[in-house]
């Protein structure tokens, strides 16, 4: 098990770019590692997800083409880069791991996650 953190969230302007840290206290080198996130009011969502050497990874519809995960295994660090934001990327972004079974990354589920972060808060307003 590891702890996650968050950071890199904040309040950006439509069509702008912001990229997301998150740091475990662990390695990380054996865990599948993704990005969920949750608007006010709505239930949590899949963004994305890496395999545990970086050479898999699988987006939501929504943020396929636009959003970036990448991992530095060494630094026990994963990042999303998020560009063209819109409005309906303002969310609650969550880090989560879960053990690598395989070298899939497309593990979409919540609940498919055993370790979470608390959270970062993106902001995509005029």
């Amino acid at each position: 098990q590891v702890q996650l953190v968050e950071s890199g969230g904040g309040s950006v302007q439509p069509g702008g770019s912001l990229r997301l840290s998150c740091v475990a206290s662990g390695s990380i080198a054996t865990y599948v590692m993704a990005w969920f996130r949750q608007a006010l009011g709505k239930d949590r969502e899949f963004v994305s997800s890496i395999n545990w050497s970086g050479s898999s990874t699988t987006y939501a519809d929504s943020v396929k083409g636009r959003f970036t995960f990448s991992r530095e295994n060494a630094k026990n660090t994963v990042y999303l880069q998020m560009n063209s934001l819109t409005a309906e990327d303002t969310a609650v972004y969550y880090c989560a791991a879960r053990p690598a079974g395989d070298s899939r990354s497309r593990y979409m589920a919540d609940y498919q996650y055993t370790m979470w972060g608390q959270g970062t808060e993106v902001t995509v307003s005029s």
